[in-house]
């Protein structure tokens, strides 16, 4: 009976401490979202962490602002490009490299598996430099190309992950698949790929996440003349003399992190089967 009281006490006690942990993550988001909502000089001032009134109420001006403003739909397009080609091509290329890896037993195939997980410890403070040289030289430096490089940064995760699943696949599937005359290809499009369904979507997720918040590597390869992805726009929203607009910028940010929130709310229930799929059945 006192075991059961401990456990009650236990789970009672995490179930609290992780419901402040959740306010405290949600809370900056909750800020942002009310002052998005105010008018300037609301949010310039000590009523920046009251709810809106009648007289500090924007309205959707803010929203109007932030999109007709600064370029936001032309910026919405690059980033909404540049996630959507990068996670296509690591999901398809890492998939395909795992199973090849955990298909074919030899030196090349485990060297190239290690070198994957080892990029994952790399930092990328230590390539940020050569790599925005070696993207100019070889023509990178676009929202249509930068994909290869995040297929570069991505694909360590991306192959543990698959590796761990590939490894659980039953190898007689593909036998049978092979007698009833399949070739590689489509061995791989259609028995394998349709097993991986719920590392696919775990990846997708996470590397979306990744790929449409990033603002490092597109500031570091991509020229800002040309091109800014949302990351890169919210920086810009000033007005005269410098002056930040800070209701546009509020509003520039919710706009930002809704498709990202919509699309992993969506796939939420695959990501801890996936993960767990690929990280400890492996």
């Amino acid at each position: 009976m006192s075991n059961a009281k401990s456990r009650q006490g236990l789970n009672m006690f995490f179930t609290v401490l992780l419901t402040v942990l959740a306010v405290l993550y949600v809370y900056p988001a909750f800020m942002i979202l009310i002052n998005s909502f105010k008018v300037e000089t609301a949010i310039s001032t000590s009523t920046v962490f009251q709810l809106p009134t009648a007289d500090t109420f924007a309205g959707l001006a803010n929203y109007v602002a932030a999109v007709v403003s600064q370029g936001f739909l032309q910026s919405f397009f690059y980033s909404a490009f540049i996630t959507v080609s990068a996670v296509a091509l690591i999901l398809l290329c890492c998939s395909m490299c795992a199973w090849y890896i955990t298909r074919v037993d030899n030196p090349f195939c485990k060297a190239i598996y290690y070198l994957c997980v080892f990029s994952m410890v790399v930092p990328f403070q230590m390539v940020m430099f050569t790599l925005a040289q070696t993207a100019d030289g070889i023509k990178l430096n676009n929202p249509y190309n930068i994909c290869i490089i995040y297929l570069g940064f991505g694909a360590g995760l991306a192959v543990f992950m698959f590796c761990g699943f590939a490894k659980t696949i039953p190898l007689e599937i593909e036998e049978a698949a092979t007698i009833d005359g399949c070739n590689p290809v489509q061995t791989y499009g259609l028995v394998v790929l349709p097993i991986l369904k719920p590392t696919l979507i775990s990846v997708a997720i996470l590397q979306a996440m990744w790929v449409w918040n990033d603002y490092l590597l597109p500031t570091l390869v991509l020229d800002i003349r040309q091109y800014r992805t949302i990351p890169m726009l919210i920086q810009y929203f000033r007005g005269s003399y410098g002056r930040v607009e800070m209701g546009p910028m509020m509003a520039c940010i919710m706009l930002t992190i809704l498709p990202i929130i919509v699309f992993y709310l969506a796939c939420q229930k695959y990501i801890i089967e996936g993960v767990v799929a690929g990280a400890v059945k492996g």
